[in-house]
């Protein structure tokens, strides 16, 4: 399940859902229909269900939290680390222009750090700590209008 603010449960959320669904796990005991508890407990029958299913299969314990989804591959230290590089800019780190795009990221992050991963994870990785794509405000100076016109018409229909 994907959130608003695209970091999923924080531990406390967590907590709170796992006594929910004990607080169902001991009304299941008692022999409470789904609809009753569904209503009570303010979440769907469906989830209810899922959980009875669970507790049927594996008592108390299969209602339990399984933690966070899934770990960043870089720690808060690391990001740091990352965040000082990248305000250094790309052209520090080899690149022509000063543009980051998330390939460049992600090959300062495996030379940097010696992790692989996704464009994807690169893109959650950011966002998760509050960076966002940039557009520029205005066109380049050394924009050739000319290029872009002929660029255009001969090229583009060819690609399409």
């Amino acid at each position: 399940m994907r959130y608003a603010q695209g970091g999923g449960l924080t531990a406390e959320r967590r907590r709170l859902r796992e006594q929910i669904r004990h607080e169902a796990g001991e009304r299941f005991a008692d022999g409470e229909k789904t609809a009753v508890i569904a209503k009570d407990l303010r979440v769907s029958e469906r989830s209810v269900e899922r959980w009875r299913r669970a507790w049927r299969e594996g008592g108390m314990d299969a209602l339990a939290s399984t933690g966070p989804p899934k770990l960043p591959k870089l720690s808060d230290g690391q990001f740091a680390e990352l965040e000082k590089e990248l305000a250094l800019g790309p052209a520090e780190h080899g690149w022509e222009d000063q543009r980051w795009t998330l390939a460049r990221i992600r090959a300062l992050i495996a030379w940097k750090f010696q992790i692989d991963c996704s464009m994807a994870a690169v893109w959650r990785l950011l966002h998760r700590h509050g960076w966002s794509w940039q557009c520029p405000a205005r066109r380049a100076v050394e924009r050739d209008e000319g290029a872009v016109s002929l660029w255009k018409k001969d090229v583009w229909p060819q690609a399409e």
